[in-house]
């Protein structure tokens, strides 16, 4: 009797190692199922904050038709009122082909909304912004945007139309320019008023931000627009955005 009892015990303990080696075994599966799922993001798997990746885009500025200068090419005339050429279509008309057009807003409103933080609507309105803020690329400072004073944060073409005027837009159709005045996903950039207005329609062998530490994200998003515009690029911007690779 006393035997019988003991091969009991013995099976019970059996019983209870072989139950808590599976239930670990399912824990540790779960464990890894969910990891799986919910993983933190690691600093290999995080985008670079320049993007595309400037060593790529150095290459292709390298493939890139160059220029020995700039030309010299007339008849370019932003403004579109009576006798006016409007060469790229009305200011931040939103009815274009170019990313976020005929979407209800205007363009500038749609690069503020997405370019500034603590972004405040016009009350009853999707799309007009009356303030925010802006770490401004250029400066390095950071501009609390009003309404009031909206010529504060002014949005910049990173490769001017000017400037793309004389490369060879102006053999463009006029859907063609109106949708690169308008393109928030590569050409347009919330920026600091005077720093955009001191920059005019320069290339960047006449002007670099003065923020250094933007020196390497604006080459980056320069040759961007050339290269998804097909634009070929004087020698000397070349020379000045290689420079400004150099920093990155």
């Amino acid at each position: 009797m006393s035997r019988n009892r003991r091969n009991s015990g013995n099976w019970d303990v059996a019983s209870i190692v072989l139950v808590t080696i599976l239930a670990l075994g399912a824990i540790n599966a779960l464990k890894s199922h969910v990891g799986s799922v919910i993983a933190t993001p690691t600093a290999s798997s995080v985008p670079s904050a320049t993007t595309p990746d400037a060593k790529a885009m150095l290459a292709k500025l390298n493939a890139l038709k160059t220029l020995s200068s700039e030309p010299n090419t007339p008849g370019y005339q932003r403004g579109c009122g009576a006798g006016q050429a409007c060469s790229f279509g009305a200011a931040w008309s939103d009815n274009t082909s170019a990313p976020d057009g005929h979407n209800g807003c205007g363009t500038r409103d749609d690069v503020l909304r997405e370019q500034m933080s603590d972004v405040k609507l016009k009350s009853g309105s999707r799309c007009i912004v009356v303030a925010g803020a802006l770490n401004d690329p250029y400066t390095g400072k950071t501009i609390h945007f009003a309404k009031a004073d909206a010529s504060a944060v002014q949005i910049d073409h990173i490769a001017p139309l000017a400037y793309v005027w004389r490369l060879g837009a102006n053999t463009w159709t006029q859907a063609q320019r109106n949708a690169y005045a308008n393109d928030t996903a590569t050409v347009l950039l919330a920026v600091d008023g005077p720093a955009n207005e001191a920059k005019g329609d320069s290339g960047p062998s006449q002007w670099m931000p003065a923020n250094k530490a933007f020196a390497c994200t604006y080459a980056t998003k320069f040759t961007a627009v050339l290269v998804k515009y097909q634009l070929p690029v004087p020698a000397a911007d070349k020379a000045a955005l290689i420079r400004a690779f150099a920093t990155c």
